[in-house]
């Protein structure tokens, strides 16, 4: 299939995809209910889209395309709303995080979909181990070139929202010593990581997607399981490395700022990507991945180690002016004291200390997508 021409998009627009948790509330296990809650929502007006997603342990809400951040959280949270209200009729609850602390693969059932299928008969068991629970942004751009620009210079910043957005520290019921171990179930796959470095369209068109299709390894992008990848019927690019937050507001504010990110790095504010760039791009990605907040990382362009924390920080001070003008300031401010305080990593791991069971993890999750205090 021919990859579609670029859609040109409003710059800087963005909209949100969330895979949520699917919870039984009787042993707090993920439960195969997504049928019937796809079922249930069909039967009046949804505020953004709801699909299903590869197990039927899971479920994915799309926003509508927003331009302000204060339309997108609204949004969110109407979303959220009209989720628990129909899972509190069927008894299911629903939650964020990137990873079930103890729920086991073999026991997840395959989403009655032909591309699923599909997915699952070429992966084996890595289709049901990819119920893991993450949060894309897209963000909207004039055309093909600026996307692809985009797509690079944001390579430097995969580690903030890495960390900012951590929340699977536990996996089959064992504490894994990541702060985000769900990526390490997306790398499995062949085609993911990063795109390859080019930075025209016409390039990226031609000379790889074309070749690619000849070999017959993919179809379309979605056969890319890419950490930032452009969707040209979109119009945007999509950023895929965040776990989904414990809470909408949470996720709303990661998108604000990368919204707010773009308009300074479309400004020329920082030196063009280069290929080189990716020399340390897999061990930035592993330090945010492993220790979050606490990590280190090494500036791809002076090679300087910095601790992740402060390059968050100063990257935040940075980008304010770009963020008060789209009305993204409290965005901002929501993920520093984040970046100072600790992350929905954290706040999982501390309620296991406290209370000794990965129940609890679960419970506090279902908590806090209920309401965020």
């Amino acid at each position: 299939m021919p990859l579609p021409e670029f859609t040109r998009s409003t710059p800087l627009t963005m909209g949100v995809e969330l895979e949520l948790q699917l919870v039984g509330l009787s042993d707090f296990d993920l439960a195969p209910a997504s049928p019937d809650m796809l079922d249930l929502l069909a039967r009046a007006p949804f505020p953004g889209a709801v699909t299903p997603e590869i197990t039927q342990s899971m479920i994915e809400v799309n926003s509508s395309v927003h331009s302000g951040y204060a339309p997108l959280v609204a949004e969110l949270r109407l979303i959220r709303d009209t989720l628990i209200a129909a899972g509190d009729r069927l008894n299911v609850g629903l939650a964020g995080g990137g990873t079930h602390p103890f729920q086991q693969w073999s026991q997840r059932r395959i989403y009655e979909k032909p591309r699923f299928k599909e997915v699952s008969s070429l992966y084996g068991y890595l289709a049901k181990q990819f119920t893991v629970f993450g949060q894309h942004v897209h963000i909207g751009c004039a055309d093909g070139d600026r996307a692809l620009f985009l797509l690079h210079a944001l390579n430097r910043y995969i580690p903030h929202f890495i960390a900012l957005s951590a929340s699977s520290p536990f996996l089959q019921g064992s504490d894994t010593a990541f702060q985000s171990a769900r990526l390490n179930s997306v790398f499995a796959f062949p085609l993911s990581g990063r795109a390859p470095f080019l930075l025209r369209w016409e390039d990226f068109e031609r000379d790889y997607f074309k070749r690619m299709e000849d070999t017959g390894i993919v179809r379309s992008m979605k056969d890319f399981y890419w950490d930032l990848r452009p969707k040209p019927e979109y119009g945007t690019i999509e950023l895929r490395v965040c776990d989904t937050p414990l809470t909408v507001e949470h996720a709303a504010a990661l998108a604000g700022y990368l919204q707010a990110l773009c308009s300074y790095l479309l400004e020329g504010n920082e030196p063009m990507p280069r290929e080189d760039d990716y020399l340390v791009y897999n061990y930035n990605r592993f330090q945010a991945c492993r220790f979050g907040l606490d990590g280190a990382i090494v500036l791809p362009q002076g090679h300087q180690s910095v601790p992740l924390r402060d390059d968050i920080l100063g990257s935040l001070e940075r980008i304010a002016p770009h963020a008060e003008r789209l009305g993204a300031g409290a965005a901002l401010a929501h993920l520093a004291q984040v970046a100072r305080t600790g992350g929905d990593a954290t706040a999982l791991r501390l309620v296991h200390e406290q209370e000794g069971s990965v129940e609890s993890m679960v419970n506090l999750a279902l908590r806090r997508f209920r309401s965020p205090d």
